[in-house]
């Protein structure tokens, strides 16, 4: 069974908990099977990349990494 989320793909939302909390952000993407949403420029990891045809040196990579649907908010405007 699927569950439905009030946030969506490309909503304004703002970090309610957690070390972002008070950034606010647009969601990139909606991971429903674990109820986990990436927002864009919140919970930046660096992660290592190997070289390949994207990334010819490779090194390393700030990307963002899910939060819980629970620890965010849609904002209001």
């Amino acid at each position: 069974m699927a569950v439905k989320f009030k946030i969506k793909k490309n909503d304004l939302v703002k970090i309610i908990a957690g070390d972002d909390k008070g950034k606010s952000g647009k969601v990139l993407r909606v991971l429903p099977k674990t109820s986990q949403v990436i927002v864009e420029g919140c919970k930046i990891a660096k992660k290592a990349v190997k070289p390949s045809d994207k990334t010819k040196n490779g090194g390393w990579e700030n990307r963002e990494m899910p939060i819980h649907i629970s620890n965010v908010a849609k904002a209001e405007g």
